[in-house]
């Protein structure tokens, strides 16, 4: 039987929608360390980074989860590269840099030390799997969670309400729809169908709005209090 595991997506609803960020340098330090396979390839936690607590008090990162984006110019294309870390608050970082893994920035970024933006985190994934994913299970649209599901230390005390999910064919669950089934339904609107003309109604498959093991991807939003 294959293990039990889920990608929540986590909201972070006191972020800024669209932050502009603060101007930092990104300095890659062989002693902070680096799992490949759990901070990268499957995420089932992030990755650590160090700064100086004035810098997470201007981009107002109180769960200290940031986000760092760099611009990269490809061909007449900028592309954007970003990673989600949490930070620990070191005072011997100047306050305009931020000090992450040398291997996870040469994997993430192709660089070990760079110019780039900063920012709360909006939104962030992680692999949630064992007993932390069972937790979820028979759990409907707008239950809460325990954050400390996610292994995240700053979150500990706080809830993740859950807002959605799909499974593994990109399938969405509804709220309006009981039970952890999949079935086809007449919609008029999101989610899973989105109408182009006013009236318009379409016949799709959905989730119900209980998770189940078919369940790949739950969506979620971060509250302080379960109420």
């Amino acid at each position: 039987m294959a293990k039990l595991e889920f990608k929540v997506v986590v909201n972070d609803p006191e972020a800024e929608p669209k932050p502009r960020g603060v101007k930092v340098k990104v300095v890659g330090k062989e002693d902070i360390p680096f799992d490949k396979e759990a901070e990268l390839d499957r995420a089932t936690r992030l990755p650590v980074a160090r700064a100086n607590p004035k810098l997470l008090e201007a981009v107002k990162a109180e769960y200290r989860i940031v986000t760092v984006r760099r611009r990269v110019k490809e061909g007449d294309q900028i592309k954007k590269i970003t990673a989600h870390f949490l930070v620990e608050p070191d005072e011997n970082v100047p306050e305009g840099e931020i000090w992450a893994s040398k291997d996870f920035l040469s994997a993430k970024f192709n660089e070990e030390e760079f110019e780039a933006e900063a920012f709360r985190t909006k939104a962030f994934q992680l692999t949630v799997e064992g007993d932390n994913a069972r937790k979820f299970l028979g759990k409907k649209i707008k239950d809460k969670v325990p954050a400390s599901v996610l292994n995240v230390p700053t979150l500990k005390g706080l809830w993740l309400e859950i807002r959605g999910g799909s499974d593994e064919s990109g399938f969405p669950m509804r709220p309006d729809i009981s039970g952890p089934v999949k079935k086809r339904a007449l919609l008029s609107g999101p989610p899973g169908f989105w109408p182009r003309e006013k009236g318009e109604r379409r016949r799709k498959t959905v989730r119900g709005n209980t998770i189940s093991e078919d369940i790949v991807q739950i969506n979620t939003k971060l509250l302080k209090s379960p109420q």
